[in-house]
């Protein structure tokens, strides 16, 4: 993998070939980030302290655009080196507050016309998405969240940044699936799960007009589980929107409950919104899951490698 930074005024600086490196694909939140350590010289001082994008290439492909968050010259036993760290585009959204503002019946281009454009961010995608009641962005809310909490209550999807640094607003399409079997050279693989924060039932109240809608987890309390959770949602909140927070807040509660990990020698070989194809009898793991992250790191004792996060479909 080759690293370039963008300087904030606008230069190209080729890093020398890198040391170590790691390049980890989520898509979403958490962004995804990056991290590369090179040997230093002196010429280096001015680039590193103005750099302010970076751009990571794979046999001339883009496999990560991204803005610089760090930079270190390191003096040890080592030599001299100099690492620079940093997140993708998704932090742009993340790092900027929203001010309170109220919309009425938005769509999914103007909110992304006044929470996403003006931070740089272009769009690849747009759904056809139209709010069919007040949206508010509340105060304190990221310019993410705000967009964010739009696709999820009127879309039903999560938007996604592409590799090259794009804003996909629109329902993720599957990509290709990665078969991983007993005959594979599978470095490790990890199984677990966690149900400690798994809800049973989000309880919404419309505190303006006391109104309550109850959102309960069956499966979860088949289980034995016990864990309620109160959300107050402001006033003028519709049945739907109402249904939508109390299954919202469900879902996240649950999103970590299961995942499993995969370390395969190789780098980027499976990208968030990939399939995973699993046959490890052994482990009594079998089935198709869905690439939730996907870190891809090299250093000069263990190669390359990647390992893969997979949640059920």
């Amino acid at each position: 993998m080759t690293g370039t930074l963008i300087t904030a005024d606008h230069r190209i600086f080729r890093l020398p070939p890198l040391l170590s490196w790691r390049v980890t694909h989520t898509g979403t939140v958490p962004c995804d980030s990056f991290s590369v350590t090179f040997v230093y010289q002196k010429e280096m001082a001015e680039p590193l302290r103005l750099a302010a994008g970076f751009t990571a290439e794979e046999n001339g492909t883009v496999m990560l655009r991204a803005v610089v968050d760090e930079y270190t010259v390191d003096l040890d036993e080592n030599g001299l080196t100099a690492s620079v760290s940093g997140r993708g585009y998704a932090a742009r959204l993340l790092d900027n507050e929203s001010r309170p503002v109220t919309y009425q019946q938005a769509t999914l281009a103007e909110i992304l016309r006044n929470h996403a454009e003006p931070y740089g961010i272009s769009c690849g995608e747009i759904a056809e998405v139209r709010a069919d009641s007040v949206y508010t962005v509340a105060a304190g809310s990221s310019q993410w969240k705000a967009v964010e909490s739009f696709c999820r209550t009127y879309g039903g999807f999560v938007p996604r940044f592409s590799r090259e640094g794009t804003l996909l607003a629109g329902p993720e399409k599957a990509g290709r699936t990665l078969s991983i079997g007993e005959g594979d050279p599978v470095l490790s693989c990890t199984l677990r799960e966690d149900y400690y924060g798994v809800l049973t039932e989000a309880l919404v109240i419309d505190k303006t007009r006391n109104k309550t809608f109850s959102v309960k987890n069956q499966e979860m309390l088949n289980k034995g589980g016990q864990c309620r959770r109160v959300v107050y949602t402001p006033g003028q909140s519709t049945w739907a929107a109402m249904r939508y927070t109390g299954e919202y807040q469900i879902q996240r509660s649950r999103e970590d409950a299961w995942a499993a990990e995969a370390v395969l020698p190789g780098s980027f070989l499976a990208f968030p919104g990939d399939r995973a194809a699993l046959s490890l009898e052994r482990m009594g793991l079998s089935g198709t899951f869905r690439v939730a992250e996907a870190e891809s790191r090299f250093d000069g004792r263990s190669g390359a490698v990647t390992a893969l996060t997979l949640k059920p479909l």
